[in-house]
């Protein structure tokens, strides 16, 4: 019975949500994208610098 319950009512809250337009996605999306590239070329930068300093002291 329980079982029965929570699909019901997971069915009506999935009613009530406000999915994003294919738009607000791709938008999304690209955010993403740009900001993990740039993350990721930071902490490229930044370990070639600390292994080109180790490699200086050592």
């Amino acid at each position: 019975m329980k079982l029965i319950t929570f699909f019901k009512e997971s069915y009506a809250e999935l009613k009530k949500v406000v999915w994003p337009t294919r738009i607000e996605v791709f938008s999304s999306l690209k955010i993403v994208l740009i900001s993990t590239l740039l993350v990721a070329i930071f902490l490229g930068l930044l370990d070639a610098g600390f292994v080109a300093g180790i490699d200086w002291l050592f």
